[in-house]
């Protein structure tokens, strides 16, 4: 499937406000066979290695939110702030800067943007979670949130909001809940996966206990997506790498998957077991071949290749499937029932 890396063309920028964008692109050449995947902003996954032949120009309309740092200053007296207390690695980024942002990727990438058209009417999926969900800047390094977008179609836009390091407080307290609630509206969607970073007793200014504080957090940003018409939907963390002498997966996250699956039922929210699925996933492959769904070919065993990523997205993507939402009329035709344990072949895969 996807390689990413081999080629890269310049990226196209493009000045414009935040919101949503339709954007129109031609891929191929009036003279060379051409191989191209499509990324927006940071390296958000839209078209997965289109094959064109010679003289061969298809147009395709791809759905792109973009954003800004910047908040609404609150009234005179009122608590609040006018920015997100980004980090210094995200300051600068394409994600945050005021340019849509647009690259060609793969083994011989061809394509051009021929038109952007503002679409804030669109309905937006926002993604909140940490490091296994953000879109991570560079090349090999994946997560699941930068190659969800492959399998949605133009109806529908992506907000990956997530951030290395994040939790549920710090999510609050550093503005960014408040930036996605300055644009969420009715028919919009809010997908929270968080544990990995919360549950860090070390950590003492963000932990949270997860049969207590852990599900009053939780239904904090449940009420408030439903306050303003949204949708929530509850992923359960991914398992980390960490095999027992059997092959099997051994869980590092506590009772916070369990705690999860709790608030889903009493606040009667769709649950994605990205927890369970992922056990089946990496148990598949087995302590040999796992690795290559991890950053450092295993040596990371909490952060994920594009490979992993990729795997990890259909998990999400099978959630949104095989659910009652109305989001699944956007996943793309050739979205099929996953089963995590038959995964794809990682050498297929990256051919």
């Amino acid at each position: 499937m996807l390689k990413i890396g081999i080629v890269l063309l310049p990226l196209c920028l493009s000045a414009v406000d935040e919101g949503n964008y339709f954007v129109k692109v031609k891929i191929g050449s009036p003279s060379e066979a051409c191989v191209t995947s499509l990324r927006a902003e940071s390296r958000r996954l839209l078209i997965e290695k289109m094959r064109t032949a010679p003289g061969e120009l298809r147009e395709v309309t791809v759905a792109v939110n973009v954003r800004n740092s910047r908040l609404t200053p609150p009234p005179t007296n009122a608590p609040g702030g006018t920015e997100v207390r980004l980090n210094p690695r995200e300051k600068g980024s394409l994600n945050w800067d005021d340019e849509l942002s647009v690259e060609f990727v793969g083994e011989h990438p061809c394509g051009v943007v021929v038109e952007k058209v503002k679409a804030d009417q669109l309905p937006t999926v926002f993604l909140a979670g940490d490091s296994t969900v953000t879109d991570q800047p560079r090349d090999p390094n994946a997560s699941w949130g930068q190659m969800f977008t492959r399998f949605f179609g133009p109806g529908v836009a992506v907000a990956n909001h997530a951030e290395s390091g994040e939790t549920m407080k710090s999510f609050i307290t550093g503005m960014r809940l408040d930036k996605m609630l300055s644009y969420m509206k009715k028919g919009d969607y809010l997908f929270l996966q968080f544990g990995h970073n919360d549950q860090k007793e070390n950590w003492p200014q963000t932990y949270v206990e997860p049969f207590t504080t852990y599900k009053a957090y939780l239904k904090v940003f449940i009420a408030e997506a439903r306050r303003r018409g949204a949708t929530p939907v509850l992923v359960t963390s991914m398992h980390r790498r960490n095999f027992d002498d059997q092959g099997r997966i051994k869980n590092t996250l506590g009772d916070y998957p369990e705690a999860m699956r709790q608030v889903a039922r009493e606040e009667n929210v769709l649950l994605i077991d990205l927890h369970a699925m992922s056990a089946k996933l990496y148990e598949a492959l087995g302590p040999a071949k796992s690795p290559a769904m991890f950053a450092g070919n295993g040596r990371d065993a909490t952060h994920h290749s594009a490979y992993g990523a990729y795997e990890l997205a259909k998990c999400v993507v099978e959630g949104v499937r095989a659910s009652s939402l109305d989001l699944k009329r956007f996943l793309t035709s050739d979205v099929a029932a996953f089963d995590p344990s038959h995964p794809d072949d990682f050498e297929t895969w990256r051919k």
